[in-house]
């Protein structure tokens, strides 16, 4: 267990190497209120702190900085999460309360992330597999062809099209469409399957065909997976913190351009209630072993429907950012499913 004293010492030099991008000196820490201790005592704290492996010192004569271990560290001990202002908080409410649509909805969120913390922000769409049918409406669009509209209680749309074996009856259209919204309605889109593998049974047989396309399609739209969306922005962010990379940026950029890799960065947060911090060496590629990851869940306390974060380096305003994530899921979550 580090003395309180080192640990003070450390937090001086996390936040003073992040605010600077300087290594940071005995003397730079000795005239800081709270510290209270000479120069000297400070130089043997981080001496004893370079040995435990949280700090290193780049060059002979120059101050320390921070390892993965010293950040790890920092954030493990956070006291406090910086708060938004009420003007913040007001701003990202009336921000995201104006979109019109789920892809409005998680498109200005990439936004404000980027925007609060100046980092890369990533954005999970619902997922269907975490979420409930709201509403299915089925619409002929040819004689032949019927378009399938599927709405889940978080605001997401799925949409298909059916190619019907024969003409399209709009009668019988109408009574699946009243037939698919009683058994489904308000269902978590992983019982789909058993709540229709009979329903073709109950209807003539001149219709069956008719109906076992649609479900045959609605099935697919609700099983696959490829509701594994995220949204990224923000990396033009990553311009201005090119110095905090240790080889260059294109690495990061390459990873930043698959969407499984995105889906791993936040991986790891699972509850709306707890955020999630990743440090260099500790995320899952080497070619992000340079950057820091905040992420956390979105939804209600209960259930988590899917996650957000923001990647930057490890020279991280780590409780700005931990508070920005934590507020914007918080919109986000009472905004999709109204928690």
């Amino acid at each position: 267990m580090l003395e309180d004293r080192r640990l003070e010492v450390l937090r001086a030099i996390v936040e003073d190497f992040v605010r600077t991008q300087e290594p940071v000196g005995s003397k730079s820490l000795a005239g800081r209120p709270g510290l209270g201790v000479s120069p000297a005592t400070i130089r043997n704290d981080m001496a004893a702190l370079e040995e435990e492996g949280f700090l290193a010192q780049p060059h002979t004569s120059a101050g320390r900085v921070p390892t993965d271990k010293g950040y790890r560290l920092f954030v493990d001990r956070l006291t406090a999460i910086k708060p938004l202002s009420g003007a913040e908080r007001r701003a990202i409410s009336t921000f995201l309360d104006g979109a019109v649509d789920l892809d409005d909805v998680v498109s200005r969120t990439v936004r404000l992330l980027a925007q609060l913390t100046r980092q890369v922000a990533v954005v999970q769409y619902p997922s269907l597999t975490r979420s409930a049918v709201r509403h299915i409406e089925l619409v002929a669009i040819s004689t032949t062809r019927v378009l399938l509209v599927v709405i889940a209680d978080t605001g997401r749309v799925e949409q298909r099209v059916v190619e019907s074996p024969g003409p399209v009856d709009e009668t019988t259209l109408a009574g699946l469409r009243i037939g698919l919204n009683q058994a489904l309605a308000g269902q978590p889109f992983t019982d789909v399957g058993s709540r229709v593998t009979d329903m073709p049974e109950r209807y003539p047989w001149e219709d069956r065909a008719l109906v076992t396309a649609v479900l045959s399609t609605l099935l697919e739209a609700t099983m696959e997976r490829h509701e594994e969306r995220v949204a990224l922005g923000g990396t033009a962010n990553l311009a201005r913190l090119g110095p905090d990379f240790a080889s260059s940026l294109r690495p990061v950029l390459e990873a930043l351009e698959e969407q499984v890799v995105l889906l791993r960065l936040l991986g790891e947060a699972t509850d709306p209630r707890r955020v999630t911090v990743l440090i260099g060496h500790e995320n899952p590629l080497e070619s992000l072993a340079s950057t820091s990851v905040v992420s956390v869940g979105y939804g209600t306390a209960e259930q988590t429907v899917a996650k957000l974060g923001v990647l930057g380096p490890t020279r991280m305003d780590y409780p700005g950012s931990i508070g920005a994530v934590r507020a914007v899921a918080q919109y986000l979550g009472h905004i999709i499913v109204g928690s």
